[in-house]
């Protein structure tokens, strides 16, 4: 509560995301958060309840102990994380989502490796609330202020500049030239002008931050004809939701201003699933799109792949390569490998500019900061395998050396934290803050707490891996061998019931399913345990000897 008796929330950063997007009109036909009725029917029919064509689920979610204090009818404050005023909620609807149901619907899976999916299940309040928004003031951005605007800006722009046709490009990738060839094409066979149109608020995890991706752009740009295109970052967060996803894109960007969409392969997909195959269809966002390209009011443009021919020395579609002509590739996995190895990226790739944005923010892995992150039970071989690594990193010298103890965090960062798992898990988030901290400054983080939970070691891998190397290590010690060890009499406690809630015993550890390491410190010494670490560290490019 505040001063004023109002509840207030505190928005999450897709939240703020989702509530610029409404508050600006670029979610338009939509006035606040979905409430009960409309949430279902989107679900259920891709449309509000009253018919308008809408796709995907916008809805505030909250923890169960916040909701339980609310009563419908009421004002909620909803505040940056500063605790600015953004808006108020006029509560409608309170309401407990079934989130598998959700995801089938949205996603077409329940896969947690769709990062959407993940999303849902693992960060997302347990309680969903809807109402209409009344604004306060938008969100505040102090970095690229040249290149946001609202719809109407946009809109009034395109008036101004006398573009009657203007054709939008999404993306959340670095732009290489096969993506300016396609763009070219479409707004040549168009005769249309062009809006870049890159989202900037939340994509994939792992994906290139906005601020090294925006000065690809700004490179890229200089290379189209002059008083053609325009640059304009879209505040959007993400759900990776292909087909649905696409219908979306093509919403907002009508309310932009837009009079055409170009839609590519796979669009807004986020890669294998469990199975190793992927979450869509290729060209399942077109198909969907088109089928309601004439309500949406908005032209879908749709490319099939562009490919650069050697012998033409030209990029040109898959389908216009004769069988005889040798086609020159380079898959997003070799451009990430040559990048974090140094090696050459050739021009007819991409713009020499471009390349050079990109290695000022991700140097070769070997200049980069890491986190070496150890899990595994009590008494597993964790600190004394991360005390012989820190000894050899030491020695090796170039980068800071931290190590971050499970006991020795708890004492100095995490002393009033109990052991229930609300708590554990924060201590983790504690170790990963730190430890992302130190990774982005170019040093070494060793870590070594129990860290039992799946779901918060990976939240910390994608907080970490935003800035340098996540490898984490399985100490995969046996039950029996930890108990033998226990000079505590820890276990020997928990048996007996003494001790609650002790990991291995009446508390579940999730075991790592792709841990970069494992180990077992019952077969092999520590020394030997840390010479694997650093062959590892080897082949994965962090480290040359």
């Amino acid at each position: 509560m505040n001063k004023n008796n109002k509840p207030s929330w505190d928005l999450s950063p897709r939240q703020l995301c989702d509530i610029e997007m409404l508050l600006s009109g670029a979610f338009a036909p939509l006035k606040g958060f979905l409430n009960q009725a409309d949430y279902d029917s989107v679900l259920a029919t891709l449309r509000l309840a009253d018919g308008n064509l809408w796709p995907m689920p916008i809805t505030l979610d909250v923890s169960a102990r916040f909701a339980e204090s609310l009563q419908l009818g009421e004002t909620l404050e909803l505040r940056d994380p500063e605790g600015v005023l953004i808006a108020t909620l006029q509560l409608e609807s309170i309401w407990t989502p079934n989130k598998d149901l959700e995801a089938l619907k949205v996603f077409g899976s329940n896969d947690p490796l769709h990062p959407g999916v993940y999303y849902l299940h693992h960060q997302a309040g347990a309680i969903y609330l809807g109402g209409t928004l009344t604004a306060v003031e938008l969100p505040e951005h102090y970095d690229y202020r040249q290149h946001r605007h609202t719809p109407a800006e946009l809109k009034a722009l395109f008036k101004k500049l006398g573009w009657h046709k203007v054709v939008a490009f999404q993306t959340r990738n670095p732009m290489h030239r096969a993506h300016q060839e396609l763009t070219f094409r479409a707004a040549r066979e168009l005769e249309a002008n062009l809006l870049i149109h890159p989202v900037v608020g939340m994509t994939k995890p792992g994906d290139i931050d906005h601020f090294t991706r925006v000065r690809c752009y700004e490179q890229l740009i200089k290379h189209y004809p002059e008083q053609t295109t325009f640059l304009s970052l879209l505040h959007l967060a993400m759900r990776m939701a292909g087909p649905r996803e696409a219908v979306w894109h093509a919403l907002i960007r009508k309310n932009y201003g837009c009079t055409h969409f170009i839609i590519g392969r796979d669009h807004a997909g986020p890669g294998k699933n469990s199975q190793g195959q992927d979450f869509y269809e290729p060209y399942a966002a077109q198909a969907l799109a088109k089928e309601f390209e004439a309500e949406m009011g908005i032209k879908i443009v749709s490319f099939e792949n562009v490919v650069y021919v050697q012998d033409r020395a030209e990029y040109l579609l898959e389908s216009e390569v004769a069988p005889n002509e040798a086609v020159l590739t380079i898959s997003g996995t070799e451009f990430r490998r040559r990048l974090r190895e140094g090696l050459e990226i050739p021009t007819w790739f991409s713009y020499p500019e471009v390349i050079t944005e990109l290695r000022r923010s991700y140097p070769p892995r070997h200049q980069q900061g890491f986190t070496v992150f150890f899990t595994g039970l009590s008494g597993s071989g964790k600190s004394t395998v991360a005390n012989a690594l820190m000894v050899k990193l030491m020695e090796m010298g170039g980068r800071p050396v931290t190590l971050l103890d499970g006991d020795v965090v708890r004492k100095n960062l995490s002393s009033e934290l109990s052991f229930s798992k609300e708590h554990r898990d924060l201590n983790i988030r504690r170790i990963g803050y730190v430890a992302s901290e130190i990774t982005k400054n170019g040093g070494i983080a060793i870590c070594a707490p129990i860290a039992p939970y799946s779901a918060v070691r990976r939240e910390v891998r994608e907080l970490v891996e935003n800035y340098g190397g996540f490898i984490e290590i399985h100490v995969a010690t046996p039950l029996a061998e930890c108990e033998r060890r226990d000079r505590k009499g820890l276990y020997a406690k928990a048996r007996s019931g003494l001790l609650k809630g002790f990991t291995g015993i009446d508390d579940p550890y999730e075991a790592p399913e792709r841990p970069e390491l494992k180990l077992d410190t019952s077969e092999v010494t520590p020394d030997e345990c840390a010479h694997k670490i650093l062959l590892t560290l080897e082949r994965l490019g962090f480290i040359k000897y």
